[in-house]
Formats: structure tokens, C-alpha cells, sequence
């Protein structure tokens, strides 16, 4: 039970919703999910920890990058279907069809640049 409650404690947020709908594109960046949620690295950090604990994403360390993407495993069998049904229902919402404008301009940022700007922000 404990798992299940984790993971809806998890997707009980938009920014972690968005998140994870963008991530449904593959792997992201840190910095390139930062530019997307347009939050302090801080609470991007914190979400992502959030879907972490609760097996929604997966990370791995290139260099001084942070990389994450949807887990291949979830905690639960049922997880692939909730989240299919979420990403169905928010694909056609306003912000969904933004955060999809804005992530291929994002994606289309050469990452070092991109993560030099976002993290050295005043």
C-alpha cells in the first residue's frame, strides 16, 4: 500500500506532471527540464527527487549532468497504465501543447550552452 501512496504523492503535483510528460520524450537533461518548468534549479531538484523516491524516473551522471528518464521498472504493475491514462487526458490540455512548443526549442539548444545559462542565472 505504502508504494502506491508514494506514487500518487508523487504525481499529486502539476510541475511533477509536467515533468514527467516531458520526460515521456525521452531522456532530459536537468537543465533542459528547469528551462521547461521555468523553476529555480532547487525545486526542480526537489521535484525530481520526489519522482525518484517514488520509482517514476530514473537518473544517471554524465560528467557534471543530471539525466533523467521515465523508469523501465515501476514499483507497481499498475503504474504503465496510470500513467498512460494521465498522459492521455493532458496531452490536449493548454499546457501540455506549450510545454511540447517549448521543449523542442529547448531541445533544440546546444546543452552546454543551455546549462551554462540556466545555472548561472543572477
Amino acid at each position: 500500500m505504502r508504494d502506491i501512496m508514494d506514487m500518487l504523492k508523487a504525481l499529486a503535483d502539476e510541475n511533477r506532471l509536467r515533468a514527467l510528460g516531458a520526460l515521456r520524450g525521452g531522456e532530459l537533461c536537468v537543465c533542459q527540464l528547469i528551462a521547461l518548468l521555468d523553476l529555480a534549479p532547487s525545486t526542480v531538484s526537489k521535484h525530481l527527487t520526489i519522482l525518484r523516491a517514488a520509482r517514476l524516473v530514473e537518473s544517471r551522471k554524465e560528467g557534471r549532468w543530471m539525466h533523467y528518464r521515465l523508469s523501465k521498472v515501476f514499483r507497481t504493475p499498475s503504474t504503465d497504465k496510470l500513467l498512460a491514462l494521465l498522459f492521455k487526458d493532458m496531452e490536449k490540455t493548454a499546457r501540455s501543447v506549450e510545454d511540447r512548443k517549448n521543449l523542442k526549442r529547448i531541445c533544440g539548444e546546444n546543452m552546454e550552452t543551455l546549462c551554462r545559462r540556466i545555472l548561472c542565472k543572477p
